[in-house]
Protein backbone atom coordinates (compact mmCIF):
# COMPACT_ATOMS: atom_id res chain seq x y z
CA UNK A 1 0.00 0.00 0.00
CA UNK A 2 1.01 3.59 -0.52
CA UNK A 3 1.51 5.80 2.54
CA UNK A 4 -1.72 7.66 1.74
CA UNK A 5 -3.65 4.39 1.54
CA UNK A 6 -2.27 3.34 4.92
CA UNK A 7 -3.20 6.71 6.43
CA UNK A 8 -6.76 6.37 5.13
CA UNK A 9 -7.12 3.06 7.01
CA UNK A 10 -5.53 4.43 10.17
CA UNK A 11 -7.64 7.60 10.24
CA UNK A 12 -10.88 5.62 10.51
CA UNK A 13 -12.29 5.68 14.01
CA UNK A 14 -9.86 8.32 15.30
CA UNK A 15 -10.59 11.84 16.52
CA UNK A 16 -7.06 13.26 16.66
CA UNK A 17 -3.56 12.34 15.51
CA UNK A 18 -0.66 14.23 17.09
CA UNK A 19 0.63 14.72 14.57
CA UNK A 20 -0.35 13.24 11.20
CA UNK A 21 2.81 14.70 9.64
CA UNK A 22 4.91 12.82 12.19
CA UNK A 23 2.97 9.62 11.57
CA UNK A 24 3.50 9.95 7.82
CA UNK A 25 7.23 10.47 8.38
CA UNK A 26 7.41 7.34 10.54
CA UNK A 27 5.52 5.28 7.95
CA UNK A 28 7.95 6.48 5.28
CA UNK A 29 10.84 4.91 7.23
CA UNK A 30 9.76 1.59 5.73
CA UNK A 31 10.26 -0.41 8.95
CA UNK A 32 7.71 -1.98 11.30
CA UNK A 33 6.60 0.63 13.83
CA UNK A 34 6.27 -0.19 17.53
CA UNK A 35 2.67 0.69 18.32
CA UNK A 36 1.84 0.85 22.00
CA UNK A 37 -1.46 0.38 23.80
CA UNK A 38 -1.61 0.27 27.57
CA UNK A 39 -4.55 -1.41 29.27
CA UNK A 40 -5.22 -1.49 32.99
CA UNK A 41 -6.99 -4.75 33.96
CA UNK A 42 -9.63 -3.14 36.18
CA UNK A 43 -12.42 -5.50 35.08
CA UNK A 44 -12.79 -9.05 33.82
CA UNK A 45 -14.41 -8.42 30.42
CA UNK A 46 -13.20 -6.81 27.21
CA UNK A 47 -16.14 -4.69 26.08
CA UNK A 48 -16.92 -3.33 22.62
CA UNK A 49 -15.79 0.05 23.96
CA UNK A 50 -12.42 -1.34 24.95
CA UNK A 51 -12.28 -3.15 21.60
CA UNK A 52 -12.29 0.17 19.69
CA UNK A 53 -8.60 0.84 20.45
CA UNK A 54 -7.72 -2.87 20.22
CA UNK A 55 -9.16 -2.90 16.70
CA UNK A 56 -7.06 0.13 15.80
CA UNK A 57 -4.01 -1.75 17.08
CA UNK A 58 -5.09 -4.63 14.84
CA UNK A 59 -5.18 -2.20 11.87
CA UNK A 60 -1.51 -1.45 12.46
CA UNK A 61 -0.78 -5.19 12.65
CA UNK A 62 -2.45 -5.75 9.28
CA UNK A 63 -0.20 -3.07 7.81
CA UNK A 64 2.88 -4.96 9.02
CA UNK A 65 3.60 -3.16 12.27
CA UNK A 66 4.25 -4.55 15.77
CA UNK A 67 1.56 -4.35 18.44
CA UNK A 68 3.06 -3.67 21.88
CA UNK A 69 0.35 -4.37 24.41
CA UNK A 70 1.19 -3.26 27.94
CA UNK A 71 -0.80 -4.90 30.70
CA UNK A 72 -0.89 -2.32 33.49
CA UNK A 73 -0.53 -4.74 36.37
CA UNK A 74 1.32 -1.96 38.25
CA UNK A 75 -0.67 1.10 37.13
CA UNK A 76 -3.98 -0.67 37.83
CA UNK A 77 -2.99 -0.65 41.50
CA UNK A 78 -2.87 3.16 41.33
CA UNK A 79 -6.04 3.73 39.33
CA UNK A 80 -6.19 6.01 36.29
CA UNK A 81 -7.83 9.30 37.36
CA UNK A 82 -8.86 10.13 33.77
CA UNK A 83 -12.37 11.54 33.70
CA UNK A 84 -12.96 10.80 37.39
CA UNK A 85 -14.64 13.37 39.62
CA UNK A 86 -13.26 11.71 42.72
CA UNK A 87 -10.32 9.53 43.71
CA UNK A 88 -10.68 6.11 42.17
CA UNK A 89 -10.79 3.08 44.43
CA UNK A 90 -7.48 1.24 44.32
CA UNK A 91 -7.54 -2.44 43.42
CA UNK A 92 -5.78 -5.12 45.41
CA UNK A 93 -2.96 -7.17 43.87
CA UNK A 94 -5.31 -10.19 43.95
CA UNK A 95 -8.03 -8.29 42.04
CA UNK A 96 -5.54 -7.19 39.38
CA UNK A 97 -4.09 -10.67 38.91
CA UNK A 98 -7.58 -12.18 38.59
CA UNK A 99 -8.52 -9.61 35.94
CA UNK A 100 -5.26 -10.13 34.03
CA UNK A 101 -6.00 -13.85 33.85
CA UNK A 102 -9.57 -13.19 32.73
CA UNK A 103 -8.81 -10.76 29.89
CA UNK A 104 -5.56 -12.20 28.49
CA UNK A 105 -7.19 -14.70 26.13
CA UNK A 106 -9.85 -12.22 25.09
CA UNK A 107 -7.28 -9.95 23.42
CA UNK A 108 -6.65 -12.59 20.79
CA UNK A 109 -10.25 -12.47 19.62
CA UNK A 110 -9.07 -9.21 18.04
CA UNK A 111 -5.27 -9.20 17.79
CA UNK A 112 -2.96 -11.51 15.85
CA UNK A 113 -0.94 -13.32 18.55
CA UNK A 114 2.01 -13.78 16.18
CA UNK A 115 2.35 -10.00 15.78
CA UNK A 116 1.70 -9.04 19.40
CA UNK A 117 4.29 -8.38 22.08
CA UNK A 118 2.90 -8.53 25.62
CA UNK A 119 4.52 -6.53 28.43
CA UNK A 120 3.70 -6.04 32.12
CA UNK A 121 4.63 -2.63 33.49
CA UNK A 122 5.26 -4.07 36.95
CA UNK A 123 8.50 -5.36 35.40
CA UNK A 124 9.98 -1.85 35.30
CA UNK A 125 7.76 0.42 37.42
CA UNK A 126 7.72 -2.10 40.27
CA UNK A 127 11.53 -2.10 40.37
CA UNK A 128 12.07 1.65 40.63
CA UNK A 129 13.71 2.83 43.83
CA UNK A 130 12.31 5.80 45.72
CA UNK A 131 15.27 7.86 44.50
CA UNK A 132 14.37 7.01 40.91
CA UNK A 133 10.76 8.01 41.54
CA UNK A 134 11.90 11.37 42.91
CA UNK A 135 14.10 11.92 39.83
CA UNK A 136 11.15 11.07 37.59
CA UNK A 137 8.88 13.59 39.32
CA UNK A 138 11.53 16.29 38.79
CA UNK A 139 10.97 15.99 35.03
CA UNK A 140 7.41 17.38 35.18
CA UNK A 141 5.91 20.37 36.98
CA UNK A 142 2.87 20.42 39.26
CA UNK A 143 1.44 23.25 37.14
CA UNK A 144 1.51 21.06 34.02
CA UNK A 145 -0.07 18.11 35.86
CA UNK A 146 -2.87 20.34 37.15
CA UNK A 147 -3.72 21.36 33.58
CA UNK A 148 -5.68 18.12 33.34
CA UNK A 149 -9.38 18.92 32.95
CA UNK A 150 -10.50 16.48 35.64
CA UNK A 151 -7.94 17.79 38.13
CA UNK A 152 -8.88 21.41 37.37
CA UNK A 153 -12.54 20.62 37.89
CA UNK A 154 -11.88 18.89 41.20
CA UNK A 155 -9.81 21.82 42.46
CA UNK A 156 -12.61 24.26 41.63
CA UNK A 157 -15.11 22.02 43.42
CA UNK A 158 -12.71 21.58 46.35
CA UNK A 159 -12.63 17.82 45.83
CA UNK A 160 -9.45 16.01 46.94
CA UNK A 161 -6.68 14.92 44.57
CA UNK A 162 -4.45 12.21 45.99
CA UNK A 163 -0.69 12.25 45.39
CA UNK A 164 -0.73 8.80 43.77
CA UNK A 165 -3.11 10.15 41.09
CA UNK A 166 -0.60 12.84 40.16
CA UNK A 167 2.01 10.13 39.62
CA UNK A 168 -0.19 8.09 37.26
CA UNK A 169 0.53 10.08 34.04
CA UNK A 170 4.27 9.85 34.77
CA UNK A 171 4.00 6.08 35.16
CA UNK A 172 2.21 5.79 31.84
CA UNK A 173 4.78 8.04 30.23
CA UNK A 174 7.58 5.80 31.51
CA UNK A 175 5.89 2.87 29.74
CA UNK A 176 6.51 4.71 26.46
CA UNK A 177 10.14 5.39 27.40
CA UNK A 178 10.68 1.73 28.31
CA UNK A 179 9.31 0.53 24.97
CA UNK A 180 10.69 3.45 22.90
CA UNK A 181 7.33 3.40 21.15
CA UNK A 182 6.70 5.01 17.76
CA UNK A 183 2.94 5.39 18.26
CA UNK A 184 0.67 5.29 21.29
CA UNK A 185 -3.06 4.59 21.01
CA UNK A 186 -5.67 5.68 23.52
CA UNK A 187 -9.19 6.92 24.03
CA UNK A 188 -9.95 10.64 24.04
CA UNK A 189 -9.72 10.59 27.84
CA UNK A 190 -6.06 9.49 27.56
CA UNK A 191 -4.83 12.55 25.68
CA UNK A 192 -3.07 14.14 28.65
CA UNK A 193 -1.38 10.88 29.70
CA UNK A 194 -0.24 10.18 26.13
CA UNK A 195 1.23 13.66 25.75
CA UNK A 196 3.17 13.22 29.00
CA UNK A 197 4.75 10.22 27.28
CA UNK A 198 5.87 12.44 24.39
CA UNK A 199 7.45 14.90 26.83
CA UNK A 200 9.31 12.23 28.80
CA UNK A 201 10.58 10.54 25.64
CA UNK A 202 12.13 13.84 24.54
CA UNK A 203 13.78 14.23 27.93
CA UNK A 204 15.22 10.73 27.64
CA UNK A 205 16.58 11.69 24.19
CA UNK A 206 14.13 9.48 22.30
CA UNK A 207 12.06 10.48 19.31
CA UNK A 208 8.60 11.40 20.68
CA UNK A 209 5.78 9.01 19.93
CA UNK A 210 2.83 9.88 17.72
CA UNK A 211 -0.43 9.96 19.68
CA UNK A 212 -3.60 8.57 18.09
CA UNK A 213 -6.85 9.12 19.96
CA UNK A 214 -10.06 7.16 19.45
CA UNK A 215 -13.56 8.26 20.51
CA UNK A 216 -15.18 6.71 23.56
CA UNK A 217 -18.00 4.38 22.53
CA UNK A 218 -21.37 5.37 23.98
CA UNK A 219 -23.00 2.45 25.75
CA UNK A 220 -26.29 0.70 25.11
CA UNK A 221 -28.14 3.30 27.21
CA UNK A 222 -27.29 5.96 24.63
CA UNK A 223 -26.04 8.33 27.34
CA UNK A 224 -22.82 7.36 29.09
CA UNK A 225 -19.60 5.87 27.71
CA UNK A 226 -19.67 2.07 27.69
CA UNK A 227 -18.66 0.83 31.12
CA UNK A 228 -18.92 -2.40 33.05
CA UNK A 229 -19.62 -0.45 36.23
CA UNK A 230 -22.65 1.18 34.59
CA UNK A 231 -23.94 -2.07 33.07
CA UNK A 232 -24.41 -0.45 29.64
CA UNK A 233 -21.90 -2.68 27.89
CA UNK A 234 -21.57 -5.60 25.51
CA UNK A 235 -18.76 -8.02 26.24
CA UNK A 236 -16.93 -9.68 23.38
CA UNK A 237 -17.56 -12.88 25.35
CA UNK A 238 -21.34 -12.45 25.39
CA UNK A 239 -23.34 -15.22 23.77
CA UNK A 240 -24.40 -14.51 20.16
CA UNK A 241 -28.04 -14.06 21.22
CA UNK A 242 -27.18 -11.62 24.02
CA UNK A 243 -24.73 -9.73 21.80
CA UNK A 244 -27.28 -9.37 19.00
CA UNK A 245 -30.16 -8.53 21.34
CA UNK A 246 -28.23 -5.83 23.19
CA UNK A 247 -27.15 -4.29 19.89
CA UNK A 248 -30.77 -4.14 18.76
CA UNK A 249 -31.58 -2.15 21.91
CA UNK A 250 -29.28 0.81 21.20
CA UNK A 251 -30.82 4.17 20.23
CA UNK A 252 -31.05 4.76 16.48
CA UNK A 253 -28.72 7.76 16.64
CA UNK A 254 -25.81 5.49 17.63
CA UNK A 255 -26.08 3.14 14.65
CA UNK A 256 -23.67 4.93 12.28
CA UNK A 257 -21.09 5.52 15.03
CA UNK A 258 -21.21 1.87 16.14
CA UNK A 259 -20.82 0.72 12.52
CA UNK A 260 -17.65 2.81 12.17
CA UNK A 261 -16.09 1.90 15.51
CA UNK A 262 -17.24 -1.70 16.01
CA UNK A 263 -17.26 -3.25 12.52
CA UNK A 264 -15.22 -3.49 9.32
CA UNK A 265 -18.07 -2.35 7.07
CA UNK A 266 -16.71 0.18 4.52
CA UNK A 267 -17.58 3.81 5.27
CA UNK A 268 -19.43 4.24 1.96
CA UNK A 269 -21.64 1.26 2.80
CA UNK A 270 -22.32 2.72 6.25
CA UNK A 271 -23.57 5.92 4.63
CA UNK A 272 -25.95 3.90 2.45
CA UNK A 273 -27.18 1.86 5.42
CA UNK A 274 -27.77 4.84 7.70
CA UNK A 275 -28.45 7.71 5.31
CA UNK A 276 -31.69 9.53 4.57
CA UNK A 277 -34.56 7.18 3.76
CA UNK A 278 -32.87 4.14 5.34
CA UNK A 279 -34.70 1.85 7.76
CA UNK A 280 -33.05 1.98 11.23
CA UNK A 281 -34.27 -1.51 12.10
CA UNK A 282 -32.69 -3.02 8.97
CA UNK A 283 -29.45 -1.16 9.67
CA UNK A 284 -29.45 -2.35 13.27
CA UNK A 285 -29.97 -5.97 12.21
CA UNK A 286 -26.98 -5.68 9.87
CA UNK A 287 -24.98 -4.06 12.69
CA UNK A 288 -25.86 -6.83 15.14
CA UNK A 289 -24.92 -9.53 12.64
CA UNK A 290 -21.60 -7.85 11.83
CA UNK A 291 -20.67 -7.67 15.51
CA UNK A 292 -21.69 -11.26 16.25
CA UNK A 293 -19.80 -12.53 13.19
CA UNK A 294 -16.61 -10.78 14.34
CA UNK A 295 -16.54 -12.51 17.73
CA UNK A 296 -18.35 -15.76 16.91
CA UNK A 297 -19.15 -16.66 13.28
CA UNK A 298 -21.37 -15.75 10.35
CA UNK A 299 -23.49 -18.82 11.11
CA UNK A 300 -23.94 -17.72 14.72
CA UNK A 301 -24.97 -14.27 13.46
CA UNK A 302 -27.70 -15.77 11.25
CA UNK A 303 -28.97 -17.89 14.14
CA UNK A 304 -28.97 -14.91 16.50
CA UNK A 305 -31.05 -12.93 14.01
CA UNK A 306 -33.61 -15.75 13.75
CA UNK A 307 -33.71 -16.09 17.54
CA UNK A 308 -34.35 -12.37 17.88
CA UNK A 309 -37.13 -12.38 15.29
CA UNK A 310 -38.82 -15.37 16.88
CA UNK A 311 -38.44 -14.07 20.43
CA UNK A 312 -38.89 -10.33 20.21
CA UNK A 313 -40.44 -9.37 16.89
CA UNK A 314 -43.12 -12.03 17.39
CA UNK A 315 -43.21 -11.27 21.14
CA UNK A 316 -42.69 -14.90 22.10
CA UNK A 317 -40.72 -16.36 24.94
CA UNK A 318 -37.71 -18.18 23.49
CA UNK A 319 -38.26 -21.86 22.84
CA UNK A 320 -34.60 -22.61 23.54
CA UNK A 321 -33.34 -20.06 26.05
CA UNK A 322 -29.77 -20.60 27.19
CA UNK A 323 -29.71 -22.98 30.15
CA UNK A 324 -28.41 -21.69 33.49
CA UNK A 325 -27.94 -23.59 36.74
CA UNK A 326 -29.47 -21.88 39.77
CA UNK A 327 -26.38 -20.80 41.79
CA UNK A 328 -26.13 -22.67 45.09
CA UNK A 329 -24.93 -19.58 46.94
CA UNK A 330 -28.30 -17.88 46.30
CA UNK A 331 -30.34 -20.79 47.72
CA UNK A 332 -31.37 -21.16 51.35
CA UNK A 333 -33.93 -23.60 52.74
CA UNK A 334 -34.92 -24.65 49.25
CA UNK A 335 -35.65 -21.08 48.06
CA UNK A 336 -33.60 -18.95 45.67
CA UNK A 337 -33.22 -15.23 46.29
CA UNK A 338 -34.08 -13.75 42.90
CA UNK A 339 -31.96 -10.56 42.92
CA UNK A 340 -28.74 -12.32 44.04
CA UNK A 341 -29.44 -15.09 41.52
CA UNK A 342 -29.73 -12.57 38.68
CA UNK A 343 -26.41 -11.00 39.70
CA UNK A 344 -24.70 -14.39 40.12
CA UNK A 345 -25.81 -15.39 36.60
CA UNK A 346 -24.20 -12.24 35.19
CA UNK A 347 -27.52 -10.70 34.15
CA UNK A 348 -26.96 -7.63 36.36
CA UNK A 349 -23.86 -5.93 37.76
CA UNK A 350 -24.79 -6.34 41.41
CA UNK A 351 -27.55 -7.39 43.81
CA UNK A 352 -28.57 -3.75 44.12
CA UNK A 353 -28.88 -3.26 40.38
CA UNK A 354 -30.81 -6.53 40.10
CA UNK A 355 -33.29 -5.29 42.72
CA UNK A 356 -33.65 -2.04 40.80
CA UNK A 357 -34.49 -3.98 37.62
CA UNK A 358 -37.09 -5.97 39.56
CA UNK A 359 -38.65 -2.79 40.97
CA UNK A 360 -38.79 -1.34 37.44
CA UNK A 361 -40.80 -4.35 36.27
CA UNK A 362 -37.97 -5.63 34.08
CA UNK A 363 -37.83 -9.17 35.51
CA UNK A 364 -40.29 -12.00 34.94
CA UNK A 365 -40.39 -15.77 35.38
CA UNK A 366 -42.32 -17.63 32.66
CA UNK A 367 -44.06 -14.38 31.75
CA UNK A 368 -45.07 -13.48 35.31
CA UNK A 369 -43.44 -10.33 36.62
CA UNK A 370 -41.40 -10.38 39.82
CA UNK A 371 -42.17 -7.20 41.75
CA UNK A 372 -40.48 -7.68 45.13
CA UNK A 373 -36.77 -6.81 45.11
CA UNK A 374 -36.22 -9.27 47.94
CA UNK A 375 -38.36 -12.05 46.48
CA UNK A 376 -37.50 -15.70 47.08
CA UNK A 377 -38.95 -18.51 44.98
CA UNK A 378 -38.81 -22.24 45.54
CA UNK A 379 -36.06 -23.96 43.55
CA UNK A 380 -38.62 -26.62 42.59
CA UNK A 381 -40.90 -23.93 41.16
CA UNK A 382 -38.02 -22.31 39.24
CA UNK A 383 -36.70 -25.56 37.74
CA UNK A 384 -37.31 -25.51 33.98
CA UNK A 385 -38.76 -21.98 34.02
CA UNK A 386 -37.44 -19.13 31.86
CA UNK A 387 -36.37 -15.94 33.61
CA UNK A 388 -36.35 -12.73 31.59
CA UNK A 389 -34.16 -9.81 32.69
CA UNK A 390 -34.55 -6.56 30.80
CA UNK A 391 -35.65 -6.73 27.18
CA UNK A 392 -33.15 -9.15 25.73
CA UNK A 393 -31.80 -11.53 28.36
CA UNK A 394 -33.38 -14.94 28.90
CA UNK A 395 -32.18 -17.98 30.83
CA UNK A 396 -33.85 -21.34 31.38
CA UNK A 397 -33.26 -22.16 35.03
CA UNK A 398 -32.37 -25.66 36.14
CA UNK A 399 -31.54 -27.17 39.53
CA UNK A 400 -27.89 -27.93 40.28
Amino acid sequence: MTIDEQLEILRRGTTEIISEEDLKAKLELGRPLRVKLGVDPTAADVTLGWAVVLRKLRDFQRLGHTACLIIGDFTALIGDPSGKSKTRKQLSREDVEANVKAVSDQFYKILDPDKTEIYFNKDWLGKMSFEEVIRLTSRYTVARILERDDFTKRLKEQRPIAMHEILYPLCQGMDSVELNSDVELGGNDQKFNNLVGRTLMSQYEQEPQVVMLCPLLVGTDGKEKMSQSLGNYISIQDTPNDMFGKTMSIPDELIANWFELCTDVPLDDIKSLTGEGSNPRDAKIRLGKEIVALYHSAEAADQAEQYFIQTFSNRKQPVEAEEAVIPNQTVENGEAAIAPMIAALGLAESNGKARKLIQQGAVSVDGEKVTDGFAKISVEDLDGKVIKVGKHQFRQLVKS
